[in-house]
């Protein structure tokens, strides 16, 4: 994997980890800005992380951009010598697969979508092979979710299937954007998942709403008092469908602010994962419910 260096006008760094989405591009654009953070280097202004690529904002009056542009190609030959092993959270996060209010929304902008006579997840579940619509959700929800990047919207996760290459859900986005979307929507474009942290426009296809907020730029939300974002790139998430009735349970938790949602600390290896991914899988999900 060689990574693509280039300057963005007079400010800005853009490093291209790799063309392909892949965990190994996910880890080392994450290692890579962590150590850039973590140097504290003069002159750099920001850090973006992406999927698979990030960009560095410096001021050229503080650092020279040849001289910025050695430092972080150094430090990925570092970062190439080090164990791909990564300290993070495993999260539960309870998803309302067809939901009544994705599929209101769903069916004003059949127009818009490849099988105007399916709704997203019929046809996501057929052009994947799946024989039902349960056996669809089954293999969304069965396998951990590693969080690649936040944003796009404001705490919008982009989150990718830990699965074989040969076994990940690809689904296309619709044929033209939607003018609506509701909030918290589980989605579904490409190879990414995510979940719509706002109500707005959108294109991936709906699968589900959560009742877990995932950004609160007010902080009045327990669970984010201390950042209004919710997601880091980094985290692992594991969906558990839930029927209406346990949908309704959770969100009068949300809205008495006692909802908590499940989490645990855990330690990745991507060279134990690319070992044995279904062990792995099952030791990730074996920590997120241990007492």
């Amino acid at each position: 994997m060689t990574s693509r260096y280039t300057f963005g006008g007079d400010e800005h760094v853009f490093v291209e980890v790799s063309e392909e989405m892949s965990l190994e591009a996910f880890f080392t654009t994450l290692s890579m800005t962590n150590a850039v953070r973590d140097a504290k280097i003069d002159g750099v202004t920001e850090i973006c992380p992406a999927n698979a690529s990030f960009q560095i904002k410096f001021d050229p009056d503080v650092i020279h951009p040849d001289a910025l542009m050695d430092k972080l190609k150094s430090m990925e030959t570092t970062a190439a010598k080090q164990e791909p092993k990564l300290t993070t959270r495993i999260i539960e996060i309870p998803v309302y697969y067809q939901d009544p209010w994705t599929h209101e929304t769903l069916m004003r902008f059949r127009e818009r979508h490849q099988d105007p006579e399916a709704t997203d997840i019929e046809y996501a579940a057929r052009i994947n092979g799946y024989d039902s619509v349960e056996a669809f959700i089954a293999a969304h929800s069965g396998a951990p979710w590693f969080v690649s990047m936040v944003g796009f919207v404001s705490g919008l996760p982009f989150l990718y299937q830990m699965v074989e290459r040969e076994r990940q859900i690809q689904v296309p986005k619709y044929l033209r954007p939607r003018t609506d979307t509701p909030k918290l929507t589980v989605g579904y474009g490409g190879c990414f998942s995510c979940v719509y942290s706002v109500r707005g426009a959108g294109g991936y296809q709906m699968f589900g709403v959560t009742p877990m907020p995932i950004y609160d730029p007010e902080q009045k939300t327990g669970y984010l008092k201390d950042f209004m974002v919710f997601f880091k790139p980094g985290d692992i998430v594991k969906w558990k469908p839930i029927d209406r009735a346990e949908y309704d349970r959770c969100l009068a938790e949300v809205e008495a602010n006692t909802y908590a949602p499940r989490i645990r600390e855990v330690v990745f290896s991507l060279d134990a994962f690319n070992a044995d991914i279904n062990g792995t899988n099952a030791k990730l999900e074996e920590a997120l419910y241990a007492d």
